[in-house]
């Protein structure tokens, strides 16, 4: 039985000063305004989200946290 892993992308708003983690296939997308306490709320709610979408790795996924560099205007 092979683990499922899937990526979550981490994007920072600078408009709303918060960061969104999103997902399609968990699906999943929750923002906090600290990137450490995202992260948490994520491997909380991932689990269960899988469960309640029936899949059947919900209990061994893994998640692979995904930033992307951003410009910055300065």
């Amino acid at each position: 039985m092979s683990m499922a892993t899937y990526v979550v992308s981490l994007d920072w708003d600078l408009e709303a000063s918060k960061w969104y983690a999103l997902n399609d296939e968990i699906p999943i997308m929750l923002e906090d305004y600290s990137l450490d306490a995202l992260i948490r709320r994520v491997k909380l709610a991932a689990p269960e989200l899988l469960e309640l979408n029936g899949a059947s790795d919900a209990a061994t996924a893994s998640l692979f946290f995904k930033m992307e560099p951003q410009a910055v205007a300065v």
